[in-house]
């Protein structure tokens, strides 16, 4: 199995943008994910070990796109209404026999195969049924509702490429090239804990000061969204004596360990600390708002990373930063998250040099076009902001300000799971 190697989380530059921590994940980390294989019903969301390749045409044979009548097209008077006696009937599902079919008309239904010499096929609605023979109009071109053998794919071509995240579509299109079983890397195995003293888990009576755990339970829902197979480990609290010999337990078994809070330089924060006791920890200073430095780093043979503590920056970093991680740890391609385009509805200013995804509610203008409505309250703590809006609006480093009617990119919640 491939292994983690000490630097591979190094970087030493004053910032780092989204796009070169990408290219850092993708350069440095190896593929962890092992391959297992399952059938087509326990296929969907894994990521493709190899390429599938089709087993068969698809179609695997010539065949009608409409109920009507298949023809040769030789038979037919150029310009003028032929008519040609009907000889026998061809459902779906059915073999055609071996008689020639020259001078004749077969009743055909939509997916039956050609009969052997017909290349053309008249839409019932369009022709005339006169007892054992049907006059057809004039006109159609050859090769008309013909569906022909591996139009769609071909024998032997690949029907999905090695580290697609597999879709429905994709297990469809499986099954009807001839698998009924993939190969596929095995989920990645994330441990999650929340950090804190002043953290209560959720529906618990809280005491003067405590607040109720909502960022595991942010993460953890993410994280199986993206693929991942979760353990909630809870919370982890500010004890310098435990919190190594916890984190330590957490990364036998695991792939990555991923916590919020408590990696700063403050008196309280004692993950940063222990992380460095029992293996090693680097911080990338991200280029990002909401968002701050995340701390990267190895114990034993896995992988670290600790988010910030506010809500909003763990959800933007997560998708950002550790969203790639998780695909090139797990064996699946790069992509990038899909993206509306709209124009602000709002203005707005910012530093440059840094990346800031904005909260943004759609709705359509005046005219139809799609606006970016920005949610009334900033801050990286207001968790409302994600429930309240539809997207993070991407507004690029080198952009100082945004006007009213300025284009915008939007991504869309859903699309970022």
């Amino acid at each position: 199995m491939a292994q983690l190697t000490d630097d591979c989380f190094a970087f030493g530059g004053p910032l780092l943008s989204v796009e070169e921590a990408g290219a850092l994940i993708g350069e440095r980390l190896p593929v962890l994910a092992g391959i297992e294989t399952v059938s087509l019903g326990e296929a969907d969301g894994r990521i493709a070990a190899a390429d599938v390749r089709a087993g068969l045409d698809l179609p695997p044979f010539d065949n009608s796109a409409v109920d009507g009548y298949a023809v040769r097209y030789a038979d037919l008077s150029p310009g003028a209404e032929t008519v040609l006696p009907v000889r026998g009937r061809l459902p779906a599902g059915a073999a055609p026999d071996a008689a020639a079919l020259a001078g004749s008309a077969m009743r055909i239904f939509t997916g039956a195969p050609m009969p052997p010499g017909a290349d053309t096929v008249f839409m019932q609605e369009d022709v005339r049924r006169a007892g054992e023979a049907v006059a057809l109009p004039a006109g159609l071109k050859p090769g008309a509702n013909r569906r022909l053998a591996g139009e769609d794919v071909a024998r032997g071509s690949i029907v999905v490429p090695a580290g697609r995240r597999l879709t429905p579509p994709d297990l469809a299109l499986a099954a009807a090239t001839g698998h009924a079983r993939l190969p596929v890397r095995r989920r990645l195995r994330v441990a999650v804990f929340s950090t804190g003293d002043e953290l209560a888990e959720p529906g618990a009576a809280l005491r003067p000061g405590a607040i109720h755990d909502s960022n595991r339970v942010l993460l953890c829902a993410l994280l199986r969204r993206l693929g991942a197979e979760v353990s909630d480990l809870g919370i982890l609290r500010d004890d310098p004596t435990l919190l190594p010999e916890r984190l330590r337990a957490a990364a036998s078994g695991h792939d990555l360990i991923l916590t919020s809070g408590g990696v700063s330089t403050g008196e309280e924060d004692h993950v940063k600390a222990a992380v460095e006791a029992i293996g090693r920890l680097v911080f990338w200073r991200l280029a990002i708002k909401p968002g701050r430095p995340v701390a990267m780093g190895l114990i034993g043979d896995t992988a670290f990373v600790g988010l910030p503590g506010n809500p909003v920056a763990v959800y933007v970093t997560l998708l950002f930063v550790v969203r790639p991680l998780l695909a090139r740890l797990g064996g699946a391609l790069p992509d990038a998250p899909a993206s509306q385009p709209a124009r602000a509805a709002f203005r707005y200013r910012k530093k440059a040099g840094r990346r800031e995804y904005v909260r943004v509610s759609l709705r359509r203008g005046a005219d139809g076009g799609v606006e970016a409505v920005k949610f009334p309250r900033d801050g990286a703590g207001i968790l409302s902001s994600l429930t309240g809006s539809d997207g993070l609006a991407e507004l690029p480093e080198a952009t100082t300000g945004v006007e009213e009617g300025d284009p915008v990119e939007v991504f869309l919640h859903p699309l970022l799971w």
